[in-house]
């Protein structure tokens, strides 16, 4: 297949700017080469050569590739204890068909936040896996009994090999921690998740619970920055939140339940906050099917009603919201209605902003991924109506095309 592309007739999105333009935009080896009558006035080098595949936009809507900041792909089942025991190579090939409906919903990249590896990585990175690109960070880091803690209260031992399918690691105090970080950087993570409170989906914490010392907290992050690398963590309450910001967490997970010092927090350190509030939903209507233990089914609602509030605070301050989703097996395929439901409390181009630019700088991939402009990646969802007008047709996933790296990879 070709990388190389020309989207004539385009009208597309200056997501920054939050307007449309017109351009025709070549995209040549993955990378917008140029955009001819776009913003930059066009760029000397003439027209594409004739024998350069083409793709006429004229009528539709293009937007830069969607990016979700917070997705488990190799989640294929709810029951988190149980995917311990699944064979690996069995949820390797559920984790590829997750990924290539994520693609076929027009995300281009995503960030996987526990379960991904550089297998994964590199197998869609050379062209062995359709998929998203895909920013991994290993393992999750937890402490004993922490959400990353899979284990019954009946039950002691925990030995998995790095090859299983679970989502974390138990590791506890400071030295035990900074060799897990060094060992998931050393594996290729783009950054390291902590379990800084509790969770939903775990069987023996407390939502309401603060997890890790602050000083393994801050072990963690001056790991990742010695590696260039950034730590984000899961943590529902403000206090939790707080703690992980002020010892140096660039990231929150969820956050349902911030608080005021929270907000502060978050601008103070340029912070930034990845909701996903699809999955609460998600998890009330259809958890159980999936195999979310009744237990934590009832956990769900603890944070459910907190997260609508907890945006539109957020968004009102100017907080780094970005896109994400937390979805689990089968309720994977609402990825998309994310958009929808912050669009609520959201202007459409903010939730657009969320799932490009902001994602892009969360990425540490700033100007490279989320913007139709020349140097970026030639990633980009299409469609026939503007999602501007209604966040509809990317909640629904009406699109009439999701190309990636200069090749479409779906037409609908």
């Amino acid at each position: 297949m070709s990388d190389s592309l020309t989207i004539t007739n385009a009208t597309y999105l200056d997501v920054p700017a939050g307007e449309y333009r017109r351009g025709d935009i070549r995209v040549v080896d993955g990378v917008i080469q140029q955009i001819d009558g776009g913003i930059d006035g066009g760029i000397d080098g003439g027209a594409a050569p004739s024998d350069h595949p083409r793709f006429d936009a004229s009528g539709k809507y293009v937007l830069p590739g969607l990016i979700d900041c917070h997705v488990h792909v190799t989640a294929v089942t709810a029951d988190l204890a149980a995917l311990t025991e699944w064979s690996p190579s069995y949820v390797a090939y559920g984790a590829a068909k997750l990924m290539g409906e994520m693609l076929d919903r027009g995300f281009t990249t995503v960030r996987d936040v526990a379960g991904a590896d550089f297998g994964i990585h590199d197998a869609q990175a050379e062209g062995l896996l359709r998929a998203p690109k895909v920013f991994f960070g290993g393992k999750a880091l937890t402490q004993t009994g922490g959400h990353g803690d899979s284990r019954s209260r009946g039950q002691h031992s925990y030995d998995p090999h790095q090859c299983c399918a679970g989502l974390g690691r138990i590791a506890d105090g400071v030295d035990a921690v900074r060799q897990a970080a060094r060992d998931e950087l050393r594996k290729g993570a783009h950054h390291i998740k902590i379990m800084a409170g509790g969770g939903v989906a775990s069987p023996t914490d407390r939502v309401d619970s603060t997890q890790y010392s602050v000083s393994e907290i801050e072990a963690v992050v001056e790991e990742a920055t010695a590696a260039n690398r950034y730590v984000t963590a899961h943590a529902y309450t403000g206090r939790a939140i707080n703690r992980a910001l002020r010892a140096g967490v660039r990231g929150i997970e969820h956050g349902n339940l911030l608080d005021d010092e929270s907000i502060e927090l978050f601008l103070e350190h340029d912070a930034f906050l990845t909701m996903n509030l699809v999955t609460y939903w998600a998890l009330q209507d259809e958890g159980r099917k999936y195999g979310l233990s009744q237990s934590n089914w009832e956990k769900v609602a603890a944070v459910l009603d907190g997260g609508m509030d907890s945006l539109h605070k957020a968004h009102g301050a100017g907080v780094n919201l970005a896109f994400g989703t937390d979805l689990l097996g089968g309720m994977q395929r609402h990825q998309a209605k994310e958009f929808a439901i912050r669009a609520k409390v959201m202007p459409a181009i903010d939730v657009i902003r969320g799932a490009t630019v902001t994602a892009a700088r969360l990425l540490q991939r700033e100007h490279q991924l989320g913007v139709i402009a020349p140097g970026a990646a030639g990633d980009f969802v299409i469609t026939d109506a503007d999602p501007l007008a209604d966040i509809n047709v990317l909640a629904d996933s009406r699109l009439s095309a999701v190309i990636q790296d200069g090749t479409v990879v779906k037409r609908y």
